[in-house]
């Protein structure tokens, strides 16, 4: 399977040995950005990926295509422009300390890209899926009407499309957000997200639940996914479900449902060593799960084992194989010394 992935690269600035902002001398970098760490995870799977982006005109620029190239991503279609990389900063949290993001992405080179700088029609020849996130129409208008040109055409063209609803308030309002996203639904095939996101991009919530709570009843979140399939026609709809015991524990847990079934999968407990790229995993692991047609019982615990050995990785991509993830699935999560 062929697999194109359409997103805002980034760098990522982190300090070091969970210090604080105000306490860092230097910074680690890396490239990366929501739909990239997908397409890492489907060529860790054996699978073709390309991403689609657009970066700055000069060395930065390239760095970026080289990371990506050295984990096997292609990168024919990735353009170059005058402009700026958007960056990020990390500082990770521990214990009850939470992590804190701080964006500098304002007029960056794909903020600024335009509809018309991507030929749609040829890049969607021959592939089978377009994956996005909910942060690529949240960069601009221009990104927005970008977005809807290519899962239109991807639609017409027979691709699957999927969606991580991804909801950035950092980003944009909540308003902007459904204006936005809602349309976009049309033609979106497979959706990814939490409560959160269901809530704040579509509209949508569970009934009578504080979704702020994490210690809930599966129940209504299980309705909620019969009722974002019912309105929007979708194929499929995951949804996670992470629970914070500290910013250093949390449980993991995710459940989709496919129109017959809501099939949910075991919880895991992690020791969490680097959070950023999570969601992303569990994207990756469930589009090659569901092109692998695994049954949608298997397919929803082999993302949601994929998403939990990320959890173990520093940095945004999940550097795991197809092997490492069933073996986790099948219920050897001791993390003994392999010899």
């Amino acid at each position: 399977m062929k697999t194109v992935f359409l997103g805002e690269l980034l760098m990522r600035l982190d300090t070091r040995n969970n210090e604080r902002f105000i306490q860092a001398n230097e910074f680690g970098v890396r490239y990366t950005g929501a739909e990239a760490n997908a397409a890492v995870s489907m060529v860790n799977y054996d699978q073709e990926a390309w991403v689609v982006t657009v970066v700055p005109d000069h060395e930065i620029g390239q760095a970026c295509i080289n990371y990506l190239r050295q984990y096997g991503v292609k990168t024919e279609y990735v353009k170059k422009k005058s402009g700026r990389l958007g960056i990020f900063f990390l500082e990770t949290g521990a214990s009850q300390r939470p992590s804190k993001v701080i964006y500098d992405r304002a007029d960056s080179v794909m903020a600024c890209a335009k509809p018309e700088d991507f030929n749609f029609e040829q890049i969607f020849s021959g592939k089978d899926w377009l994956h996005f996130s909910g942060t690529l129409p949240a960069l601009s208008p221009d990104t927005a009407e970008l977005t809807r040109l290519a899962v239109k055409t991807a639609h017409e063209k027979g691709l699957t499309v999927s969606c991580d609803l991804n909801y950035r308030k950092k980003l944009w309002s909540q308003s902007e957000a459904r204006a936005a996203m809602i349309p976009l639904m049309e033609y979106v095939d497979v959706l990814i997200g939490n409560e959160e996101d269901a809530a704040t991009a579509l509209g949508m919530s569970p009934e009578n639940v504080d979704i702020t709570n994490t210690d809930y009843a599966i129940a209504p979140y299980r309705k909620l996914t019969e009722k974002l399939y019912e309105r929007f026609h979708f194929k499929y709809v995951a949804m996670t479900f992470r629970k914070n015991i500290s910013a250093s524990v949390n449980k993991w847990s995710a459940g989709l449902y496919d129109g017959k079934e809501f099939n949910l999968s075991k919880e895991y407990t992690m020791q969490v060593i680097d959070r950023v790229g999570g969601g992303d995993s569990f994207s990756g692991g469930l589009i090659y799960a569901l092109q692998d047609k695994m049954s949608s019982a298997d397919a929803i615990e082999f993302a949601v084992c994929a998403s939990c050995l990320k959890h173990s990785i520093p940095g945004d991509f999940n550097h795991v194989s197809r092997d490492e993830v069933l073996t986790l699935m099948n219920r050897d999560g001791s993390g003994r010394v392999q010899r």
